[in-house]
């Protein structure tokens, strides 16, 4: 089995504030508030370790408020390599509206991170880098850090044979993909806005989003996933192009769901799975998680059975 590493340089910790309704302007009166250690890699890193695969976990953590990490962490089985700096980790709110199902973030500024403290981080991502592995970064960076950082890392990690997966938005993805031959990674998971953002144009069809997601395969990218929200997401590989819808389910929160999507990709990589089966297994994870309050999967019988009713077509 390859090792998998994900990568954490903005981490948070996400607050859900439950309201019934909300209505800009007014006062509200929360339902409920939960609390989850977060940020996209160690989203992901929860999702592959309850799927059963070994998982490290690294980057940059606020030695101050450390404690949720290092407790799902331990709970999860999960190899905890987080830097550990003075300060405290971010909190981001979410505030879920049970009437409409939707959340709106808002995400704080992170911690002032050092040259030294990501010298640490890359030092001990590198360390896991064997030929063979999975190495995901995703998320945002923290504002200390150049939007180059995560093209730096990928040819890096390249140069040691390890398979980059990206899922990142705004200049630190467009450097990632301008990078060249010698960072660009093995896969990306932008959302149809990310994708629109690249592109420089909307994206109103399915066609439209295929068309720009053929143009990011042909800068070398061997996989390249669109997550579409209700709309399931667009997996292109070499192999060809499919489309899964995933099957109507009871949404819990919707918060973590593309990093879910992102995990059962690299799951379903590292099976071997033909595209197909990757399309399934990956929005599975993702439909699972839209049941589920945190970053979590529900048990590998019900993702299962979810991955059986997702529906796919064979784009052209």
């Amino acid at each position: 089995m390859s090792p998998i590493v994900t990568l954490t340089l903005n981490p948070a910790i996400d607050q859900t504030v439950i309201l019934d309704a909300l209505e800009p302007g007014t006062v509200h009166r929360a339902q409920a508030v939960r609390s989850h250690a977060g940020g996209k890699g160690v989203n992901v890193a929860c999702c592959l370790a309850d799927w059963g695969l070994p998982v490290t976990a690294t980057g940059i953590l606020g030695a101050d408020n450390a404690a949720p990490f290092t407790q799902v962490f331990a709970e999860k089985g999960i190899a905890d390599r987080f830097v550990r700096i003075p300060g405290e980790t971010r909190t981001n709110l979410k505030l879920l509206d049970r009437r409409t199902g939707d959340t709106t973030d808002i995400n704080l500024p992170g911690l002032a991170v050092t040259a030294d403290a990501l010298g640490a981080a890359r030092a001990a991502l590198l360390d896991h880098a064997a030929g063979d592995a999975w190495i995901v970064l995703a998320g945002s960076l923290p504002g200390a850090l150049p939007p180059e950082t995560y093209a730096e890392l990928a040819a890096r990690l390249k140069a040691r044979g390890a398979r980059v997966v990206v899922d990142a938005s705004g200049p630190p993805l467009a450097t990632a993909l301008a990078a060249g031959p010698e960072a660009v990674p093995f896969a990306v998971k932008p959302n149809r806005h990310e994708l629109e953002e690249w592109a420089g144009r909307a994206l109103p069809t399915p066609a439209d989003v295929h068309s720009a997601a053929r143009r990011l395969h042909g800068l070398g990218i061997p996989v390249v996933v669109v997550s579409l929200g209700a709309e399931g997401a667009l997996f292109l590989t070499r192999a060809g192009a499919v489309q899964a819808q995933p099957p109507a389910i009871a949404v819990a929160s919707t918060v973590g769901a593309g990093d879910a999507l992102v995990a059962g990709l690299v799951a379903a990589l590292e099976a071997g799975l033909d595209p197909d089966g990757t399309a399934r297994l990956a929005v599975a994870f993702a439909a699972g998680k839209l049941t589920q309050a945190g970053a979590s999967l529900p048990p590998r019988a019900t993702v299962q059975a979810l991955m059986q009713a997702v529906r796919t077509r064979t784009l052209a």
